[in-house]
């Protein structure tokens, strides 16, 4: 059954079908190109969007993907708020994570060039906030993820990301004062050798 898609690439978006029966993820993650049939591409330039039939993405080139599709979700997850810059998109969702997870001491890694996020929110970098598109569920390409936002510090799952802690647990050392300039009334003089 084939799949409605909108792929999000450096340039704009891509939006058709995929001849692909099966989940999103399992066609993302056979690292072949994607074909999109019956696509429409609308560019971030504010060009009009224009219908170009078939459109082969590499997969290196997905930013991110959503599908109509009902991805399973794990089960006794705990879902993490997350907020992700990928190249020209602000992606903000929840994340799953197993009871318990410690990213510094997991022995579990993430697997796969996609991670799964649910109740997401599209834009761009630098819109205002509130604008973007909602989706169910979006497949992040987790090698162009640019800053993360979490509750956790998650650089196994976004390596090379820039890391933003938001759960104000992590202590940070204060910043001891600047010495304040000398006063001349109350400088001692220097006596002359």
């Amino acid at each position: 059954m084939p799949l409605q898609v909108e792929i999000y690439a450096a340039g704009g978006i891509g939006i058709g079908v995929v001849a692909h029966s099966g989940h999103l993820r399992d066609a993302l993650d056979a690292g072949a190109d994607l074909a999109l049939q019956r696509a429409i591409w609308h560019p971030l330039d504010d060009a009009s969007p224009r219908d170009v039939g078939e459109l082969i993405i590499p997969p290196d080139d997905i930013h991110l993907a959503t599908s109509e599709d009902a991805e399973d979700f794990p089960v006794h997850a705990q879902w993490h708020d997350i907020l992700l810059d990928v190249g020209p998109y602000r992606v903000s969702g929840q994340m799953p994570t197993m009871p318990g997870f410690d990213p510094g001491r997991a022995l579990a890694r993430p697997t796969g060039e996609f991670v799964q996020l649910r109740d997401v929110s599209i834009g761009l970098v630098g819109e205002a906030d509130g604008t973007g598109l909602n989706r169910t569920m979006a497949l992040v390409n987790r090698y162009m993820v640019d800053r993360v936002e979490a509750d956790l510090m998650l650089g196994f799952f976004f390596p090379g990301a820039t890391m933003v802690s938001t759960s104000g647990s992590e202590s940070v050392p204060p910043v001891a004062p600047a010495p304040a300039a000398p006063d001349p009334a109350v400088t001692p003089p220097v006596a002359a050798p």
